[in-house]
């Protein structure tokens, strides 16, 4: 039984005046500095009554002082609720409505304060491992968004167990310009830096000027593969700047295929790509030590297992393991229908599994496209897409089609200054996937719709082309 919190803390510098923050403006803000503000935001909010259990929302700006109110909130017991700052008041109001928060926190910084006004909590609220320590919610594509219930046991154990497959160590240094509002930035990076007591150079977001530079401090970055492929639009990104990185990791969105090899030809490293969800944080990385392959996502974590439903050797990816949620909040019958009888999380993520264990995915059940009766893959076509001459990324959906059920079409980004042939490019690809799989239409625009974390939103995409085959 602990708390998430005495979890992270055991792994914070005996020596707590060593830096734990790294700020771009030059100073730093050290692990004491940390402690000491988690302990005021516990106890400030103790004395206002938040009890084990309830609900602390925080919707505020990337800052130090927001990491302190996560650390308050899971030293006191209750349950961390981030919310996106980018959200409307609608949004925000259902995220309220559902969860009925004790306290919501808009502003981190006055937050913190204000706490200071509270005796600090030095002894932390015990939790066991199957007790909430988090609720985070999803992206609600296919429906009203729904709280993933992540308990302190699910996220220690996937903490402690990519501390240990990454080679975190207090030697290392990370390189932060994730939000704090997704499982990304908030779990997966945060708690290996504190698990190994390493600084975290810490940017409010994304800046390729700014990362450029932070690299120089750091041994280690976490990005979304935007990320990588605007510094690989930067000239100032370089060998020489990365030559003492230690890895790069890439989640949250599928990686290029394209993107993996540019940046290994400018760098000589390999991204490392690893493959998670709101309801399990990581399920599966590609190794640190071995190959690293292109296109796919490695193998379950220790302590993961995983299946592939159904009788083909594509199906839907289920696991189970100790960091898979308990289930949705206040959403029994939607739970239910997420898991199989014999208690296997089912993810929604179409893929397959090599011999070995190796994972591939080829995308989201729910982007299946069924055209003429035969299943369609849309990764398989995006991936021959994407190799074509003058092809930046591709998007491929299934949008309504009179004689086939769904037709298959391609949005396609096409690179700067290159005319792009929609006839062309659907004979290329007829000569290399079957007639039923193959493009019917191509459709060129400028940019793709992407959610914060860069995930390319194909729901958009079918509203926007859904009366492309209209008779």
């Amino acid at each position: 039984m602990a708390n998430l919190y005495d979890i992270l803390a055991a792994g914070f510098p005996a020596d707590r005046s060593k830096p734990a923050f790294l700020l771009s403006d030059g100073s730093a803000v050290s692990y004491a500095e940390l402690e000491a503000g988690a302990a005021q935001v516990a106890g400030h909010l103790v004395s206002s009554g938040v009890a084990p259990g309830d609900r602390v929302a925080l919707q505020a700006e990337k800052s130090v002082e927001a990491v302190m109110v996560y650390l308050g909130v899971l030293k006191a017991g209750a349950v961390f609720l981030p919310l996106n700052s980018a959200y409307s008041r609608a949004e925000v109001d259902y995220f309220i409505g559902d969860a009925a928060p004790r306290v919501f926190v808009t502003d981190a910084q006055a937050f913190r304060a204000e706490a200071d006004a509270a005796d600090p909590l030095l002894t932390t609220v015990e939790r066991a491992d199957d007790h909430l320590a988090s609720l985070i919610y999803t992206s609600g594509t296919t429906g009203r968004s729904k709280g993933a219930m992540l308990s302190h046991g699910n996220l220690a154990a996937n903490a402690r167990a990519l501390h240990a497959i990454w080679g975190f160590s207090p030697n290392d240094v990370l390189l932060h310009a994730l939000p704090i509002f997704h499982v990304h930035g908030l779990f997966v990076a945060m708690h290996c830096a504190f698990l190994s007591g390493a600084p975290m150079v810490w940017l409010a977001k994304f800046d390729d000027a700014q990362m450029i530079a932070g690299l120089a401090k750091s041994t280690v970055m976490m990005g979304v593969p935007t990320f990588y492929t605007r510094l690989l639009g930067n000239p100032q990104f370089t060998r020489e700047r990365t030559a003492h990185m230690r890895l790069f990791i890439s989640g949250s969105a599928p990686l290029l295929e394209s993107t993996f090899a540019e940046f290994e030809d400018r760098t000589g490293k390999r991204i490392l790509e690893r493959y998670g969800m709101s309801e399990a944080v990581i399920i599966t990385s590609n190794p640190l030590e071995g190959a690293r392959i292109p296109g796919s996502v490695g193998y379950p974590l220790p302590g993961v297992d995983l299946r592939i439903g159904g009788s083909e050797e594509t199906g839907v990816l289920q696991i189970k393991g100790p960091s898979v949620f308990s289930g949705y909040w206040e959403m029994p019958e939607k739970t239910a229908q997420e898991f199989t009888a014999d208690g296997w999380f089912i993810t929604g993520d179409v893929g397959r599994q090599d011999p070995d264990g190796r994972v591939w995915i080829s995308g989201r059940a729910k982007d299946l496209i069924i055209s003429g009766g035969y299943n369609v893959y849309p990764k398989e076509i995006e991936l021959i897409l994407d190799e074509l001459a003058g092809v930046t990324e591709s998007a491929v959906i299934g949008v309504p089609h009179p004689d086939f059920g769904e037709g298959v079409v391609a949005v396609v980004i096409g690179a700067q200054g290159e005319a792009l042939d929609e006839a062309a490019m659907i004979a290329q690809c007829r000569g290399q996937l079957a007639a039923y799989k193959s493009p019917k239409r191509v459709v060129f625009v400028d940019e793709l719709p992407r959610n914060t974390m860069g995930k390319v939103q194909k729901n958009l995409l079918r509203d926007r082309y859904a009366d492309l085959f209209a008779v």
